[in-house]
C-alpha cells in the first residue's frame, strides 16, 4: 500500500502496511507471516536472508528496503516509502 493511504487502525492484512501489495505479501507468507502484527521485532536483514534460502534464489536487494520499511512501522514509525531506506541499507549491507 502507499505509504500515504495507511491507516495505523486497520492492519488486517499484509497489504494493509506501507510499500506492501500483492507479490510482497506473497514473499511474508513464505516466511510464514501472516498478519502485520508477525512483524514487530523481526530484523529485516535476517527476513530478506530467510526469503532467499527459503526461495533458492537471491533477490533484489531492495527487497531489504521493503522489509526496513515494514519493520520500522510495525515498531512505531510513520510510513515511509521503501526507497528512503535505500542508503541505510547500502552503508549497512555489503551488496554481493
Amino acid at each position: 500500500m502507499n505509504p500515504a493511504k495507511v491507516d495505523r487502525q486497520r492492519l488486517r492484512q499484509l497489504t494493509d502496511l506501507p510499500n506492501i501489495g500483492p507479490a510482497m505479501a506473497a514473499d511474508l507468507r513464505l516466511l510464514d507471516i501472516l498478519q502485520p502484527a508477525q512483524l514487530k521485532g523481526r530484523d529485516p536483514y535476517q527476513l530478506y536472508t530467510a526469503l532467499c534460502q527459503r526461495t533458492g534464489q537471491r533477490h533484489d536487494p531492495c527487497v531489504i528496503d521493503v522489509f526496513i520499511s515494514v519493520t520500522r512501522f510495525m515498531a512505531g514509525e510513520d510510513p515511509r516509502p521503501w526507497w528512503d531506506y535505500t542508503a541505510e541499507r547500502k552503508a549497512r549491507w555489503q551488496e554481493g
